[in-house]
């Protein structure tokens, strides 16, 4: 009976010891993410899994009913404009959220500004060219499949878009009223990751309507 109860201890002291080795190691090697930054991976893998399902549906609907405008009434010249435009911004945030780390106040109001100026720009052209588009073509989200598919596709994107710059002026005002510091607001960067992927995915839309779909 002794030696029993002894071996049993024994094998608690090295199971508590195993536990206590494993949780040594885990303590020297943290995850490199923090939990809101894997929130937010998440929530732009979901969305990236979303935006496939709309391209998809409406390279479908590109071959289906074919009464009314096509996609060669889009205006190349405006949306490369406006492209260039979304693509800056994306140097403009990176570079905002680089002079937040670096405490740099003054750089990151600009060029967190500038990024939000240059989104407005492109909803601006994306706002004209609709109108453009329902005026002059008669292209209504009702008249034929592939003006279903492009509304909703487009649509969708600067919805995201918006919801950035929302998010975007938010950050600022904080900033502009001192009830934030850019160095300790944790969210400049995941605002930054979700104004990359906003800007990758119309790279992605920018090619398929108006390179291959045209």
């Amino acid at each position: 009976m002794a030696i029993t109860v002894l071996s049993n201890d024994l094998a608690g002291v090295n199971a508590t010891g195993q536990r206590g080795a494993s949780a040594a190691v885990l303590a020297s090697h943290p995850s490199p993410l923090a939990p809101r930054q894997v929130g937010m991976l998440t929530f732009l893998v979901s969305e990236a899994a979303f935006f496939c399902t709309l391209i998809v549906v409406y390279l479908a609907c590109l071959g289906g009913d074919q009464s009314g405008p096509t996609p060669a009434v889009l205006s190349l010249l405006l949306v490369v404009f406006t492209t260039i435009c979304l693509l800056s911004s994306s140097v403009t945030v990176h570079r905002a959220e680089k002079a937040a780390r670096y405490a740099d106040r003054a750089s990151f109001i600009s060029l967190w500004s500038a990024t939000i100026l240059l989104g407005i720009v492109f909803l601006v052209g994306t706002a004209y060219e609709w109108r453009t588009l329902i005026v002059e073509h008669g292209l209504t989200i009702s008249r034929n499949l592939f003006g279903t598919s492009y509304y909703t596709l487009i649509g969708f994107h600067a919805l995201h878009l918006t919801v950035g710059i929302i998010v975007m002026l938010i950050v600022l005002g904080l900033i502009l009223s001192r009830k934030l510091e850019p160095e300790q607001g944790a969210g400049v960067q995941l605002v930054s990751w979700y104004w990359h992927f906003v800007d990758g995915v119309w790279v992605v839309v920018f090619s398929v309507v108006y390179l291959v779909g045209r």
